[in-house]
């Protein structure tokens, strides 16, 4: 090739690639024998100007990577200045979404909180199956397996947040959810014998979900005993990227009167639902909450973790452990906390606040932080109470403890601070951490407690005994939701309160986890008796004993992304500069002294991997800002393997630039610059 033609690849399918530049049909002939399975169409905009179209007859022999190899020589080889460009090419990636013909299928920008959790699974290890919950309970009396199928159809056909999905791919801004004209949630039947139930519910939990597939929930009937009547074992997993355990809840009161009735639950569609929510949170005005969270956000330096760092990481997975109140234990905390003006879940606050506190190893006052889940039903959408979708949502809380305060005031602290969370409980945990300033990498909080309220008679019982039907109260199986340890709280059918930690054993090791949910719920226990008016928090940690040693594991210490230059406006979007191997330190700061663009410009070590990237650009992703790549001759695999695993995952995958050597010279960063200019644009 020859001039100074750019080329664009798409790393959408259908790939297509734009051709600035005087035309050389022997490089072209060159780059399509590289994929011999495709048919090509070319179209001639101008005489420097063509749009290649690939039309994949077969599984293609070769890759896009192959074709940059075509036209610009071997990945790592040094081109000249000038030499043509990669990158993925967003227009071709747009996609229409799938549906059925003649229905059209409705699309919806993401909530900021569900692009987070399609950040966790972009980045999740593999073997994982973050924000998968379950809720199971035993089933007594006949169940007729095609008329309960039938009942979670007709309400699915209700229910817009049962037929959603992930666009794909996402519309411009980011993700985008698509709400499809008809699914059909998935219910199989075990038969007794055929499985083990405990096997089942793990395996349940690691099967995952297609996001870009409508349908967020699965139904297992494992019979437990022989026989029409035995009791089944029922098992509905979900995904919090549409749904939280509330609305699960809300769903089976739907499924089950469909049920009885054997007949589609009266009225037609559910109004607010998924749709009207996120067009609700597009109208509104952040500036508030901005302002709100720059003040309440956790401090830095906060303690997060309720064990010391060590350098000795656990064996990998996840461990799970449970500690129960009594109902006996349960009542009297409950009229101690009212009697102190809080809740319980404020008095569970106050009690993992003095764990956080004592790891510490601090004398005098100090901060402390985790996570609260709101419900984030109380907002100002008319009908946002029932509405089923993804709402619950992890906010930040943070507090000074000082072993000389009264404990009472410690907990009006915890009760206040989370009463002025609640007009902002819309707002997800990752805006906050934009607006605290906090570096990507440094994490508000370790911990997440959430607490689940009291659950209320079953309105259908006499209908279901009529029928000669009897159902257990469902039981929570937590899920991994990406922090080191998650903490839920729930009564039990006798009233009692159980505590269920989920810890990441490779930052926070089974002993740990166990110690530390076994002392809150001891300090849960003492609290009644042992807290008068006066008492002071050191009192309250010298029911704890003495600080054992932990093994916290702290990761072996990665190198941040590194600013080179900053947005000249918020919303510039970013550019990663990805250097290639052996790059020198520093390749890049030619680069950020003669680039016109407005955008952030970063820059990671040139030991970092695939997850260092996407870690670096997760606040920009998160923020749904424009995100580039752009790097010198040798750094295009990796930064076209992250623009690849970006797509994937609902967003359109960002352009790769590439141009120049890393030798640093003026004219390398000159060409890599124009390239830049050209993709991402200098406005």
């Amino acid at each position: 090739m020859t001039g100074s033609m750019t080329v664009v690849i798409s790393s959408g399918m259908p790939p297509a690639l734009e051709l600035r530049g005087p035309l050389d049909p022997v490089a072209l002939a060159r780059a399509m024998a590289a994929l011999p399975g495709c048919a090509s169409t070319l179209h001639r905009h101008t005489a420097t100007h063509h749009t290649l179209y690939l039309a994949p007859r077969h599984q293609p022999a070769g890759t896009l990577g192959d074709l940059l190899t075509a036209f610009t020589g071997p990945l790592g080889t040094a081109p000249a200045p000038g030499t043509p460009v990669l990158a993925p090419l967003p227009e071709a990636a747009e996609l229409p979404v799938p549906g059925e013909p003649g229905h059209p299928v409705a699309v919806f920008p993401a909530s900021p909180r569900q692009r987070e959790i399609l950040l966790d699974l972009m980045t999740a290890a593999p073997g994982t199956a973050p924000h998968v919950e379950q809720q199971h309970w035993r089933w007594y009396g006949p169940l007729d397996t095609g008329r309960y199928r039938a009942a979670w159809a007709s309400v699915a056909d209700r229910e817009a947040v049962l037929r959603g999905a992930f666009a794909e791919p996402g519309a411009a801004g980011g993700p985008a959810i698509a709400v499809h004209p008809r699914t059909t949630p998935d219910v199989v039947r075990h038969p007794y014998g055929s499985a083990d139930r405990q096997a089942l519910l793990g395996s349940e939990r690691l099967r995952p979900f297609d996001p870009h597939r409508p349908g967020p929930l699965r139904v297992l009937l494992v019979d437990e005993q022989p026989g029409p009547a035995g009791p089944v074992r029922v098992v509905v997993t979900y995904h919090h990227a549409f749904l939280d355990g509330h609305s699960v809840r809300m769903l089976l009161r739907a499924v089950h009167r469909a049920y009885l009735a054997d007949a589609p639950p009266a009225g037609g569609q559910r109004r607010p639902d998924l749709r009207d929510h996120l067009d609700w949170l597009g109208r509104q005005d952040t500036a508030p909450a901005r302002a709100f969270w720059s003040r309440a956000a956790p401090p830095a330096g906060a303690t997060t973790l309720p064990a010391r760092p060590s350098g000795i990481p656990d064996r990998p997975g996840h461990g799970r452990t449970v500690q129960r109140l009594t109902p006996h234990e349960a009542v009297r905390l409950r009229d101690w906390a009212g009697g102190s003006g809080v809740t319980e879940c404020t008095a569970l606050h106050t009690a993992w606040a003095l764990l956080l506190y004592r790891a510490s190893g601090n004398g005098g006052p100090a901060p402390v932080a985790f996570g609260m889940t709101v419900s984030g039903r109380g907002i100002l959408l008319d009908g946002a109470a029932l509405l089923p979708g993804p709402l619950r949502n992890p906010l930040p809380l943070s507090a000074e403890v000082d072993p000389a305060m009264p404990l009472a005031r410690l907990l009006a602290e915890f009760g206040d601070r989370a009463m002025d969370m609640a007009a902002y409980e819309w707002v997800s945990a990752g805006q906050v951490h934009a607006w605290s300033g906090r570096p990507a990498e440094d994490r508000l909080t370790g911990t997440v407690i959430a607490f689940e309220p009291p659950a209320i008679g079953d309105p259908l019982r006499e209908e279901f005994e009529a029928q000669g039907i009897r159902l257990t109260p469902p039981e929570t199986v937590a899920a991994e939701t990406g922090v080191p340890l998650f903490l839920t709280a729930h009564h039990d059918a006798d009233g009692g309160l159980v505590l269920t930690a989920v810890n990441d054993r490779t930052r926070l090791a089974d002993t740990d986890a166990a110690t530390a949910l076994a002392q809150t719920a001891l300090l849960l226990r003492e609290f009644p008796g042992f807290v008068a008016a006066g008492t002071p928090v050191a009192d309250a940690l010298a029911l704890l004993g003495p600080a054992a040693p932990a093994r916290t594991h702290r990761p072996d210490a990665v190198p941040g992304p590194v600013v080179l230059r900053p947005a000249a406006r918020p919303g510039a979007g970013t550019v990663l500069l990805v250097p290639p191997p052996d790059a020198p330190a520093g390749c890049y700061d030619e680069l950020a002294r003669v680039y016109p663009g407005p955008q952030t410009l970063l820059t990671v070590d040139g030991t970092v991997d695939a997850a260092g990237c996407l870690t670096a650009l997760r606040p920009a992703l998160a923020a749904a800002e424009p995100v580039t790549f752009g790097c010198y001759s040798g750094g295009g695999a990796l930064a076209y393997e992250v623009a690849q695993h970006i797509g994937k995952h609902g967003w359109l995958p960002p352009p790769v630039a590439i141009a120049g050597t890393a030798a640093a010279t003026e004219a390398c960063a000159a060409a890599l610059s124009r390239t830049l200019a050209a993709v991402a644009g200098t406005r």
